[in-house]
């Protein structure tokens, strides 16, 4: 299978590119430099979508990078880092004149209202109270396609944790520093999903669909909506004032509220 990836470069893409390789996949990257088995952003928008069987974009700034102060000009680096790309390829799949039989497109479970007794599928409703849910509304809606040529998936992950960097560099720092502690009130929901579960997921998902466009029974049900299975690590704390208002003193007001509120639970 050919496969192009939008976004291949970071900690989700490379062990992505990784797997595709080693189970013999013919991978394309679309990056912010050229180079062997590459093509540019530029390069996609000025000659269009190479030959390809599937599409996934896994283009944006890290959300949960620690270093970057939650501002203003930081909230438009994390939307325009993912509409932008995300409508480019989204473009480039309409006018080819060979369109992929699979788009995947990989969210976020932010989507959803936090909360500590909501259980939550696909249909539940969300995407409208704050910059994160707005965000995946935004997001999903650039990357949808006319028609039907292509199937479309959509895979709502949470935070994505591995050996190697993500998240759990970011995590273990402070307490590397001697700084870690509980966060809020310890008690909100932290769903995650292991990186090699999200690749075996997601590479299942679009082959399932290959086949499907190809002309093959309709498999799974689960393709279309990109289930995906989290798991749920609450941690004990005391909740206080004091941890609320460093956090968003720290990262800013949207980022410190989702480090002290959670992220919504899924069953």
């Amino acid at each position: 299978m050919r496969v192009l990836v939008g976004g291949g470069t970071g900690f989700i893409g490379t062990a992505l590119i990784h797997l595709l390789k080693a189970r013999g996949h013919e991978v394309t990257l679309v990056s912010r430099k050229p180079g062997p088995g590459r093509i540019t952003w530029d390069e996609l928008a000025t000659s269009g979508l190479p030959s390809c069987d599937a599409a996934v974009n896994l283009a944006g700034e890290n959300i949960l990078n620690p270093l970057r102060r939650w501002n203003e000009a930081f909230q438009k680096e994390v939307l325009s880092s993912r509409l932008e790309t995300t409508q480019l390829l989204a473009r480039a799949i309409t006018k080819a004149p060979q369109p992929p039989q699979a788009w995947v497109l990989v969210t976020g479970v932010a989507y959803y209202q936090p909360s500590l007794t909501a259980e939550y599928d696909e249909d539940s409703p969300g995407g409208d109270f704050d910059f994160f849910s707005n965000l995946v509304t935004r997001w999903e809606a650039a990357a949808r396609l006319p028609g039907d040529s292509t199937r479309q998936v959509v895979v709502r992950s949470g935070v994505v944790l591995g050996r190697g960097g993500g998240a759990i560099g970011h995590m273990l720092l402070p307490f590397r520093l001697g700084l870690g502690g509980p966060i809020g009130s310890g008690q909100q929901f932290f769903p995650w999903i292991h990186i090699g579960d999200l690749h075996h997921r997601a590479s299942c998902l679009w082959a399932r669909a290959c086949h499907h466009a190809a002309g093959g029974p309709e498999g799974d049900p689960t393709a279309d909506t990109g289930h995906w299975l989290p798991v749920f690590l609450p941690r004990a704390g005391a909740c206080t004032e004091g941890s609320h208002s460093l956090s968003e003193k720290v990262h800013g007001r949207d980022h410190g509220l989702a480090l002290n509120r959670g992220f919504p639970g899924r069953d």
